[in-house]
Parts: structure tokens; sequence; C-alpha cells
């Protein structure tokens, strides 16, 4: 059997902004075309009241369609369970994720750190998080630990056999890290973070999970700053996507 491989806890998430076409302009030239056809980028910003009107009437409203006109890349690095309840979301979005067929899974796992709330009170649809005690985050960052190891062992051990990467691939948990891109439109994206994230000014609450909800938080930064009129709107109306 090679080397054990030294094991690599996180914590935390990585989302990077790695390219994109997207403005506030992308929506008025898209919405304006309906009654103006078609208009200059100057045109479009002569009138900044008039521009912040019109994307807060379409917000609004839920005239959606103009907010699709747009397009943002991600590169996100994040445990599989999260992945998993990403991939949920289907409607503009499209999505590539390192493949585990391909090459051999690199020995990063996750572990909640001391901020993670760890106890659930309450039943499904009506419960919250409480703080864990000391004793139940050292028992939660030793046991999972301890089973990633043996984990990437059994991994480890069927490589060295001969077995195949995609059966070998069977023993690693899902707090193992993948990585992916992910391109979606300003439309999608809302629709992503009224679900994903847990908000003041959100109309309908929600309860992600505080994972996912890390890597929304993320995305939103990025976003905000791409299309300030856009973001303001959606906070306005309650981050409800149209």
């Amino acid at each position: 059997m090679s080397d054990a491989p030294d094991l690599r806890f996180r914590s935390d998430m990585t989302v990077e902004l790695v390219k994109h076409s997207a403005a506030d302009t992308d929506v008025l030239w898209a919405a304006r075309v309906s009654t103006a056809g078609e208009q200059s980028l100057d045109e479009l910003e002569k009138d900044p009241e008039r521009s912040k009107g019109l994307i807060n009437f379409l917000m609004r409203d839920r005239h959606g369609s103009p907010f699709e006109h747009n397009s943002m890349t991600f590169f996100i690095s994040a445990p599989i369970f999260v992945f998993r309840e990403f991939h949920r979301h289907r409607a503009g979005w499209s999505y590539n994720e390192e493949s585990g067929r391909y090459r051999e899974l690199e020995p990063v796992f996750y572990v909640p750190d001391a901020s993670r709330k760890l106890v659930q009170e309450g039943r499904p649809g009506k419960y919250r998080f409480v703080e864990g005690t000391a004793e139940q985050h050292r028992s939660v960052t030793e046991s999972l630990e301890t089973s990633y190891r043996r984990s990437y062992e059994a991994y480890q051990e069927m490589l060295d056999a001969g077995v195949a990467r995609e059966v070998a691939r069977a023993a690693l948990p899902v707090g193992l890290y993948s990585s992916m891109y992910a391109t979606c439109n300003a439309r999608s994206l809302m629709h992503f973070l009224g679900l994903r994230t847990r908000h003041e000014l959100a109309k309908v609450p929600s309860f992600p999970q505080r994972e996912i909800e890390m890597v929304a938080e993320r995305m939103e930064a990025h976003w905000a700053r791409l299309m300030p009129l856009t973001y303001e709107a959606f906070n306005a109306n309650g981050r409800v996507a149209p």
C-alpha cells in the first residue's frame, strides 16, 4: 500500500467569480426593447432615477425575463452534501463538477468549526438550531476525522489493488470536498438566494442548511457588486425572485 496521505480538514467554502457579463444595463436594455426598440448604452444611462424605477417596477410586478439577459460563472469548492442540495436548482443553471471517475480525489474533508450550531430543537418544519456544548463539538470533530481517515484509507487500498476509481469512490463520504463551475443569470440566482439564505428582509422565510448558506452569501456579495440596482430592488421587494 502507498504511503498514507495527509488529510486536510476545512470548515470554509470557496466561491470565486471567474467570469461574468452582468450589469444593471442588461436588465434595462432587455426591458425597454418592448416599448422603445433598440437603444444605445448612453440612452440607458442618461436618466439614473428612471432606470432605478424601471428595475424596481420589473421586480415588484414580477416581470422576470429581463433579468435573464446576463451571465455569471462561479468556481465553488464545498462538501459533496452541499452540491447535492445545490443541484436541486436546475432552471437557469449549468454545472460542471470534478469527476471521481477520471481523477483520484484529494483527501480534503469538512469539519464544522466552533461557530456551527449543532443541536436541533423542535420538529421538522418548526425547529431551530442552538449552540452545542464544548463536548459535542469535540465529539463531532473526533468522530468525523476518524471516519474520514478510515474511509480514505479504504479508498486508497482499493486503488492500490487496481480497482477502478469509479468503484473505489463509493467508500468516500459526503463530507469530502468537491469543486465545480456553476453558471447562472440574475433571475436564477435570485431564486437560489431566496431559498438558500435566511434574511430579515425576506417576505417568505427560509431555513437553509448553514453550509449551503455560506456559499450563497459569498455568491450574493459578488452579484451585489455587479448589479447594485437589481440587488437593491431584490431586497426592497422581499427577496422574491421575479
